[in-house]
């Protein structure tokens, strides 16, 4: 990966640490909901995501907040964020952050 593009990947993921669930006190890649970030070489970003469960009450929240703020990102051209619930979340894909801000170690 050259190095402009490793800068953007770089402000791509501490773009997603600001983004969190309201319900959870712990953003969306500690928790472990981002699976991918794909940059192609024009700059468009594609995000693998899912959440903690498929019937999340705020979910359009959540994909609305981290679009605008992905798009937000100087050089970035295109946001997709493509969710997935294979393979289904779960505690073991949360960071030691996450886990200890959730009082779980």
């Amino acid at each position: 990966m050259n190095q402009e593009l490793q800068a953007l990947q770089d402000k791509v993921v501490t773009m997603l640490r600001t983004v969190y669930d309201p319900e959870i006190p712990v953003n969306v890649y500690d928790l472990g909901l981002i699976y991918d970030v794909d940059i192609d070489p024009e700059n468009n970003v594609t995000i693998q995501m899912t959440f903690t469960s498929p019937a999340c009450p705020m979910a359009d929240f959540i994909l609305m907040d981290m679009q605008m703020k992905l798009e937000s990102i100087p050089k970035v051209k295109r946001v997709n964020i493509d969710l997935t619930f294979d393979p289904p979340w779960d505690r073991s894909m949360m960071s030691e952050e996450a886990m200890l801000e959730l009082g779980l170690m």
